[in-house]
């Protein structure tokens, strides 16, 4: 790799040892060329979904385009693009210049409740739309995304807010940014679990415009356990603790009573203040799949993958290796069947094909390693199936239309081949 001056984290440098056990592709493969295979998938993700200047809303900007979203701008997809620029450092000289770029915009579109979550939608012409309020999962992926900057590049003590002395955007007409980026982080950490975590439950909410039976309702794909670790470590606030157990104890009950024979989650999880959190049982927020695993869900393998290896948890680990087992099963171990939408019960309904589906369950994988004294049947299918499915990975280039596969398809990448750290 070139270009790493200036990361303390550079990307290839695999600075995070993984939890005990944990598999690799290909076995004892060349580290180095599996780096290369994910670096030549953000530069066609760069190519295609980063916009700058004009077309991200003012000089200066840069946001991630969505194509197949509703609007052009979504939180959900800057979240990713912090994240992203935030580990690609040390292999892209520009990565730096790029997150300062995206967080203009996010700091530019501040939510209508909240000034320090993200106002979810932008149309292309840079105007809030669709309410002016915040999207969870957006604002969780933005404020790790800045501890991610904060273990990176460090921040500028001269200022408590994170703002220091720019304009409202948030930019600097000194050419210099010198962003607080753990002050920064804390307030949007204190924000989302002011407005974004249910007070009762722990449970994370839709957004900070959750009220009456929304509150009720918590997505699937919202729960990123290793966020939650990383937010308890920056803030000291126990309350994080609480939202990890929370989490990781519903995952458990929803696995055992819903989906014993697969552990496949639901997008949504509705009546979770009454003590019988169940499967939405119809369409609550997207589509008649609310309570299926579908669209959002398929996100969930990737989420409980990277906690179990980086955290070594046991109850991620339980999860995701499940999933990963029930994916192996029901395919035959040939990723090209992994279908783009199932039943709890493992009943397929859509297409294959999707990146969006196939590469999560490589990060699950991952978690299909065998520990010191454990017994060690079945190591070498779950072996054959990281490879497979790393192989379908490189071999599916980002496709132009396609940001929200391509943007799950490249972090994913990045766990599977030990890139990915917590700060």
């Amino acid at each position: 790799m070139t270009g790493r001056a200036g990361a303390r984290v550079p990307f290839g440098a695999h600075a995070l040892p993984y939890a005990p056990g944990t598999l690799r592709p290909c076995r004892d493969g060349d580290p180095a060329a599996a780096d290369r295979r994910v670096l030549d998938h953000y530069e066609l993700w760069k190519a295609y979904f980063l916009r700058s200047g004009d077309e991200a809303g003012g000089r200066g900007r840069c946001a991630v385009f969505t194509p197949d979203a509703a609007y052009p701008f979504v939180a959900e997809a800057q979240g990713y693009g912090l994240v992203i620029t935030a580990l690609m450092a040390g292999a892209d000289p520009d990565a730096h210049a790029l997150f300062d770029g995206i967080l203009r915009h996010v700091l530019a579109h501040p939510s209508v409740n909240h000034p320090d979550l993200h106002a979810a939608q932008q149309d292309a012409e840079g105007r809030d739309v669709g309410g002016r309020d915040s999207a969870t999962d957006g604002d969780l992926d933005i404020a790790y995304g800045l501890l991610l900057a904060d273990r990176q590049w460090g921040g500028d003590d001269g200022g408590h807010d994170g703002y220091h002395d720019r304009g409202h955007d948030g930019y600097d007409d000194g050419g210099h940014d010198g962003y607080d980026y753990e002050a920064l982080a804390v307030r949007r950490i204190d924000a989302v679990m002011e407005c974004e975590v249910h007070p009762t439950t722990r449970l994370t909410t839709l957004g900070d415009w959750s009220s009456g039976r929304y509150d009720e309702v918590s997505r699937t794909s919202d729960w990123m356990p290793d966020h939650f670790r990383a937010f308890r470590r920056a803030t000291g606030d126990p309350r994080w603790d609480e939202v990890l157990d929370a989490h990781l104890s519903l995952t458990g009950e929803l696995r055992t009573r819903h989906a014993p024979a697969t552990g496949l989650l639901p997008d949504f999880v509705v009546d979770t203040t009454s003590g019988e959190p169940r499967p939405a049982p119809g369409q609550v927020l997207e589509s008649p799949h609310d309570g299926d695993y579908h669209w959002n869900a398929c996100r969930t393998p990737w989420r409980l993958g990277a906690d179990a290896v980086t955290s070594g948890d046991v109850r991620t680990r339980a999860a995701a290796r499940g999933l990963s087992r029930w994916a192996r099963a029901a395919t035959g171990g040939d990723p090209g069947r992994i279908r783009s939408g199932y039943r709890l019960d493992g009943t397929a309904y859509g297409d294959p094909g999707s990146p969006a589906f196939f590469a999560p369950f490589a990060v699950a994988a991952l978690a299909e390693g065998v520990d010191e004294g454990e017994d060690d049947t079945g190591a070498e299918g779950a072996q054959g199936w990281l490879d497979a499915l790393w192989a379908r990975m490189c071999a599916a280039p980002p496709d132009p239309a396609r940001a929200y596969a391509a943007g799950v398809q490249l972090q994913s990448m990045l766990v599977v081949s030990h890139n990915y750290w917590v700060p």
